[in-house]
């Protein structure tokens, strides 16, 4: 969800990114975060974390490739993209924190169940 809005928002503030509709926005964010996943740590591994921008355009670019209705004009606008995906994604993320405001700590909810095969 976060992706797809952040996708969503670097598609309409930059050019030469283009998405042409819901369908391939979504598809555009699983692929993107399967990319993020498992593509894009393997390039910074390979790149030493040496130009980290360069791995994250390649990442972009690659889901783009690989998603019809997903394009990107070029490899600078690829770069530009997976930057503004990356700052609306930690934006979104700081205001959707379900930490405990009160305590700051992350709340555990224990569930067990009983011998009768209850659950509480």
């Amino acid at each position: 969800m976060t992706t797809a809005a952040a996708l969503g928002v670097a598609a309409s503030i930059l050019p030469g990114v283009r998405v042409d509709s819901l369908a391939a926005l979504a598809v555009a964010a699983l692929v993107l975060g399967f990319v993020n996943a498992i593509v894009r740590p393997l390039l910074v591994l390979l790149t030493l974390g040496l130009l980290y921008f360069i791995v994250n355009g390649i990442a972009f670019g690659l889901a783009a490739f690989l998603v019809p209705g997903f394009s990107v004009a070029s490899f600078f606008t690829a770069v530009l993209g997976a930057f503004v995906v990356g700052v609306t994604s930690w934006f979104i993320g700081i205001f959707s924190s379900r930490r405990d405001k009160t305590t700051g700590r992350s709340t555990v909810v224990e569930v067990r169940r009983h011998h009768d095969g209850r659950w509480g």
